[in-house]
């Protein structure tokens, strides 16, 4: 089990790159690994290193480089999320993708070359760095694609997952053999209309990414307890439904207590029933927390729940979020000075959801808060009960529950 957190650098946040501080980075990072975790998601922006189409500023690369070994030299693994993107309501896209420029960011053949060049490079500069995990294609890259983004660009299922196999392969071709992801958000998991799919997040790429915020409607539906401290533990369980390999592993690779859907005195009460529900999914590869440090308030213009998500202040003071996070993490780690709890039991019993086509998943609004599907899992899970997930397709394949260690299946009306 791997506790980490996703690095916001407490100077400057990601517009730090601007002003590179290796200092800065390692004063930030000695903090995180005074928390007793194990790893770092990092961001590189990508206008700041890949400007011009066909430029890839190497100086932008270094100090990425040494970015990555300050991280190694504190016992800290990386994993580098290539293309950014989105962060945190703010879109960064390079000059040559907008305006005069506009063409679409996953079927223009020329932004795609460049993309795939940008993925290549940086995982090449990396690839010879033991504590480097892997690529992520890009955080949250999906929101591109279609509704709220003002100005979308539109594909379909088929085109996104040509562009996953291209960004996925760019990503293997500089680092072969590491560790490398996409990562959506729950669009691809809600809306029957986005063209990131559920069958895209669970069989693209080494392992399944999913990102947990209690702001999608399940804060609002249900407020900051029952429900919302088990929303990470339902999208591990959820994706593992697509999931051609039983054993995939799921990354719960964002997950936070945002004010106020959390009320900041019931954040490290969150935190907690967030990760131990969370460390009941088997199959669970790590936890990754959203963020290490809180934004500096002197920036402008973010929303307000993004300002106070660290565990730790702009400061590097430890928050009581912090603390939680950083016990949970002592407890679980194999080399810690007592055993860590045993791994969890398969999960028995499994919620039966039909939502269409097993590639598009047409129907898969029923998962969303206030969806049918999601509303009976939280009611057993609220209950005390463990209920894993299984599709329509699969519920009288016996070969595929035994590999899953589900004895039972249930459908959405008989589940209370």
């Amino acid at each position: 089990m791997r506790f980490g957190v996703n690095y916001t650098p407490a100077r400057g946040w990601f517009h730090h790159w601007l002003d590179f501080d290796l200092d800065d980075v390692r004063a930030d990072l000695d903090s995180v690994a005074a928390l007793g975790l194990d790893h770092i998601r990092v961001f590189p922006l990508w206008p700041l290193f890949q400007p011009n189409r066909t430029m890839i500023r190497p100086r932008a690369v270094e100090q990425l480089v040494s970015l990555v070994d300050a991280a190694g030299e504190r016992g800290l693994d990386v994993n580098v999320d290539g293309l950014q993107g989105h962060l945190s309501s703010f879109d960064f896209v390079p000059s040559w993708t907008t305006t005069w420029h506009r063409r679409n960011l996953f079927t223009d053949p020329d932004v795609v070359d460049a993309q795939a060049r940008l993925l290549t490079g940086l995982a090449a500069a990396l690839a010879e760095r033991p504590n480097f995990l892997g690529m992520t294609v890009g955080n949250e890259f999906n929101q591109f694609s279609g509704p709220p983004h003002p100005d979308p660009d539109r594909i379909r299922p088929a085109q996104a997952g040509r562009w996953l196999r291209r960004m996925l392969a760019a990503c293997e071709e500089g680092a072969p053999g590491r560790t490398h992801l996409h990562a959506s958000y729950d669009a691809a998991f809600h809306d029957g209309e986005h063209p990131f799919t559920p069958a895209h997040s669970a069989r693209l790429g080494a392992m399944t990414a999913v990102h947990s915020w209690v702001f999608n409607g399940t804060a609002q539906r249900h407020g900051p307890d029952g429900a919302a401290e088990h929303l990470a533990a339902y999208l591990v369980e959820l994706s593992k439904a697509w999931a051609d390999d039983p054993a995939r592993p799921v990354w719960l690779q964002e997950t936070g207590a945002p004010a106020p859907h959390v009320p900041p005195g019931r954040a490290a009460a969150f935190t907690e029933a967030t990760v131990r529900n969370a460390l009941d999914c088997p199959g669970l590869w790590g936890i990754t927390w959203w963020c290490s440090h809180d934004v500096d308030r002197a920036l402008a213009d973010f929303p307000e729940l993004e300002y106070g998500l660290g565990l730790l202040t702009n400061d590097r003071e430890l928050k009581p979020a912090g603390e939680v996070f950083a016990r949970l993490a002592r407890e679980h780690r194999s080399d810690g000075p007592t055993s860590p709890p045993p791994p969890p039991a398969p999960r028995r019993t499994a919620l039966v959801l039909d939502a269409g086509d097993v590639e598009e998943a047409p129907g898969r609004a029923v998962s969303a808060p206030g969806g049918a599907f999601f509303e009976a899992w939280m009611r057993v899970a609220s209950g005390g009960g463990r209920p894993a997930v299984v599709l329509a397709q699969r519920a009288g394949d016996a070969a595929h529950l035994a590999a899953r260690g589900i004895a039972e299946v249930v459908a959405v009306g008989e589940a209370g």
